[in-house]
């Protein structure tokens, strides 16, 4: 560790004899690397640097309302790819043609290079924290003015960019499915059409789309059974209707007549002899009501004693019949007669018709189980063309209500936190910075340029170094003795070096002061 140490020590003056022996080229070095460093910041702008701060809400208190209505994209993933694409190169023109700022350019390589340099410098990022929706937009620019202006420009494109953005991608989505509709709306048309086609083709054969053919043969036969029963059935009420309005004499025939109408008779002889008891018990016998009563009561008796006279005399049924034309009862019976020969008639045809249906059916039996399945297939392509049109209609619903939710309430709201502000001195590196660097850069080049000669051209300044240099054995040393002159000679030299320096350095300190007052 002692000769570590020491070795380091050796070195150390090794080196400050080498500086010290080439102290004029490290001074001519350093001023002339200033001077070059010098010329170079002068020409380098100073930029400011611009920034402003926006807050993207998306938690509305409408967005949870509106579930489950209408189709709710994610804004927040929305709102990240807007601040990842504003970025482009159609935005960045249109802000050149934003009024304010003070950007020029000749043609349309300049305007190029221009719209390169403007995306490599406008900076759209995510602010810092856990909450992703804060952004900051910043720019860094050689007029404090024009970067005040440009972020200004770049915070008003990102705020109409949400807007336009959702109202385009709204309107495309519209568009799409109006398109998809009408297309389905034709494969809908053509697919009824053809199982309207394919019914009509196979009448008879293709039935119910809910029934197999068995079924439908099954039905229809429970039908024209039922059918038969109820025509067997009204047949013999018409023919009984018939037997007893027949006009053939018989005293069968004229008793079945004439019972009805005697018990008609004897029910209002009944009730008007009631009524006459009522009457004399409330009034005497010359009470205009009573004589009234007793006149009915005589008329009432005098025809139930023809009608019984009639039928013990055995009068032709012919006048018994002119006789009872006008009775009730007697219309009554020819109104149903006439109600079930019209109810015979239908059940005929009804059954002409379940029958010809049967026979259709039964005549087609051996190709029903291709007709079925043709059927079958034909109902199946126009489910799954109905299903998707019904969601296409149902989408352009909820879409539809997303666009006027999109018109009246934004589901997303854009607040700017922290409004535009510039920095008021350049930002690093400024001129001021850059002067500060190339002073350090320019002594380190005068010693690095010293270091470097005496690596090349080494000066010997021992006999130690002599040996190591050599590589052989040093036979011995001369010892030099300074005269008196000659040490005169040594410190003129030294205030030589110390006034270049110190004018060095005042030139250096002086020309950063005045970058610094004058940038």
């Amino acid at each position: 560790m002692k000769n570590f140490i020491e070795t380091v020590r050796e070195q150390g003056r090794l080196l400050v004899r080498g500086l010290y022996g080439r102290r004029w080229m490290a001074i001519t070095v350093t001023a002339a690397v200033s001077i070059l460093a010098g010329v170079a910041v002068s020409f380098a702008p100073n930029r400011y640097e611009a920034k402003a701060q926006i807050y993207v809400d998306t938690q509305k208190m409408l967005k949870p309302l509106m579930s489950g209505l209408t189709y709710q994209p994610d804004v927040d993933q929305q709102v990240r790819m807007l601040a990842r694409t504003l970025i482009s190169r159609p935005n960045v023109q249109r802000l050149l043609n934003s009024p304010g700022l003070q950007f020029t350019y000749e043609g349309a390589t300049d305007k190029e290079d221009l719209v390169n340099r403007l995306m490599t410098r406008i900076k759209v990022v995510p602010a810092s924290g856990d909450n992703y929706n804060f952004y900051e937009i910043s720019y860094r620019g050689e007029s404090a003015d024009n970067a005040k202006n440009l972020v200004n420009a770049t915070v008003n494109l990102f705020l109409q960019s949400g807007a336009d953005e959702k109202q385009r991608d709204s309107e495309d989505a519209e568009h799409f499915i109006e398109e998809q509709i009408r297309d389905y709306e034709k494969k809908l048309t053509d697919a009824e059409n053809r199982v309207k086609e394919f019914k009509i083709k196979n009448f008879g054969a293709s039935g119910v789309s809910t029934q197999d053919y068995f079924t439908r043969v099954s039905v229809l036969s429970e039908e024209v059974a039922k059918i038969t029963s109820e025509l067997k059935a009204a047949e013999r009420a018409r023919d009984t209707y018939k037997m007893s309005l027949s006009g053939d004499g018989s005293n069968s025939i004229i008793d079945g007549m004439a019972s009805p109408a005697v018990a008609e008779l004897e029910n209002r002889l009944e009730a008007q002899q009631k009524r006459l008891d009522d009457l004399l018990q409330r009034f005497t016998e010359s009470h205009p009501e009573v004589i009234n009563a007793r006149r009915l009561v005589a008329q009432l008796v005098a025809e139930l004693k023809n009608i019984e006279q009639d039928a013990a005399s055995g009068k032709s049924s012919t006048s018994y019949a002119r006789r009872t034309a006008t009775n009730p009862v007697y219309q009554r019976l020819k109104l149903q007669l006439v109600e079930t020969e019209a109810q015979v008639a239908s059940l005929r045809s009804q059954l002409a018709t379940k029958q010809s249906i049967l026979e259709q059916a039964r005549s087609v039996g051996d190709r029903m189980p291709q007709v079925e399945a043709e059927l079958a297939q034909l109902n199946r392509d126009y489910d799954v063309i109905r299903k998707n049109y019904d969601a296409l209609v149902s989408r352009r619903e909820a879409a539809s209500l997303g666009m006027k939710l999109s018109e009246n309430s934004q589901l997303a709201e854009f607040r700017i936190i922290e409004p535009v502000k510039v920095s008021s001195s350049p930002v690093f590196p400024s001129r001021f910075h850059l002067s500060l660097i190339a002073v350090f850069v320019a002594t380190l080049a005068g010693i690095g340029s010293t270091i470097l000669s005496e690596s090349l051209h080494p000066t010997v300044h021992s006999a130690d170094a002599l040996r190591r240099l050599s590589g052989r054995p040093v036979l011995g040393a001369i010892s030099l003795q300074i005269s008196p002159r000659h040490v005169q000679i040594q410190r003129a030299e030294l205030q030589r070096l110390a006034m270049a320096l110190a004018a060095l350095m005042v030139i250096q300190a002086f020309w950063v002061v005045w970058i610094a007052a004058y940038q």
